[in-house]
């Protein structure tokens, strides 16, 4: 108990002394915007989200203004974030807000829980820093600072081991300012107890600390076995027709969904330029249409949670409109623009 004391008064007078970390929505109040920060900040480094919830407060400053926008518009916005079931639990959130509870955000863990998207960790972001309610935060920070300190073992990415470390970090909460401690915790994360190169020589919390004591501060926090990645090979085809090209929509559950997306063809291997012309899907697309093959990229790759895509881009200009397409539509390069693709095409198609 007089541990636990120790360490939390420790990190709090760090944070009223030393924490020098700034971010927008530090400090913030507004359940929206605490709301869209934290979902923002969900697979996304800090340095790289800032811009994104910036233009995204702006463009939709309140629950009102995201649940009656395009939704086109809206991930549109996203783009490039990626993890896009992100975008679309916000969307839904939003317009349940604004049309089944007349625009007031839930003001109690439990009813934030039940909104779409929303898990332990964000519930009790947004109960503690908007509404100052005693729900102690876990994120990757707090998981590794409470980790390394108390030397606690446990699997963070197990449910038995969330759940130990919810426990401690409720006791070490105690009657602590909810707002400020969990700031305090996460920021000491970010800036002192870090991942790698953690700043243990300076570190307030160095006298009592398990990792430090003992030579473990590489080894944890600890994590079970990651799973086995899907590899997946996408071809893309880049259709041309009097200037248009050839886009759908991904509907379907799969990665990507609501994004769009050029004519595809899934292999079991990336395929050269001869290769394709051989695919039977692209025979049975193209056989009785005059096509020409203008270009070929180098191989792409982009690492999701639990795939692995690889692919190319082909550029194909062609002098009659394909009749063999299911859901594809012809679409100018302005409204291209208008249009949010995945990270894997928006960045081939920047280069």
């Amino acid at each position: 108990m007089e541990i636990d004391l120790h360490f939390a008064s420790t990190l709090l007078e760090w944070h009223k002394v030393q924490n020098k970390r700034e971010m927008p929505w530090k400090g913030e109040k507004d359940p929206y915007k605490v709301w869209v920060s934290e979902v923002i900040l969900q697979q996304t480094r800090v340095d790289y989200g800032i811009q994104y919830y910036e233009r995204f407060v702006t463009e939709f400053p309140n629950v009102e203004s995201l649940a009656n926008a395009a939704e086109t518009k809206v991930f549109k916005l996203w783009e490039g974030l990626g993890y896009y079931s992100r975008c679309k639990n916000l969307i839904a959130s939003a317009k349940f807000i604004h049309e089944k509870l007349g625009g007031k955000f839930p003001d109690t863990y439990d009813s934030i829980l039940e909104l779409k998207g929303i898990g332990p960790y964000i519930a009790s972001a947004i109960a503690s820093f908007a509404y100052n309610l005693p729900y102690a935060v876990l994120d990757g920070n707090v998981f590794r600072v409470l980790s390394r300190f108390f030397g606690l073992e446990y699997p963070i990415n197990s449910a038995s081991g969330k759940k130990n470390f919810s426990e401690k970090a409720t006791i070490l909460l105690g009657s602590n300012p909810p707002a400020i401690y969990n700031q305090a915790i996460m920021d000491f994360g970010a800036t002192v107890c870090k991942p790698f190169q953690p700043q243990c020589t300076e570190c307030p919390l160095q006298v009592n600390c398990f990792a430090f004591k003992l030579n473990r501060v590489e080894s944890l926090p600890v994590k079970e076995k990651s799973i086995k990645k899907r590899k997946r090979f996408f071809n893309f085809l880049i259709v041309e027709y009097k200037n248009q090209y050839y886009i759908k929509k991904r509907t379907e559950k799969d990665i990507w969904q609501n994004l769009h997306q050029f004519l595809l063809i899934e292999t079991k291997s990336v395929l050269k330029k001869s290769q394709l012309v051989e695919n039977e899907e692209f025979k049975r697309i193209f056989s009785s249409i005059t096509y020409e093959i203008q270009s070929e990229s180098t191989i792409s790759k982009q690492i999701l949670s639990h795939q692995i895509i690889s692919g190319r881009f082909f550029h194909l200009k062609i002098k009659e409109p394909l009749r063999s397409l299911d859901n594809y539509q012809l679409i100018s390069t302005r409204q291209l623009q208008s249009l949010a693709f995945p990270k894997f095409i928006t960045a081939y198609l920047k280069d």
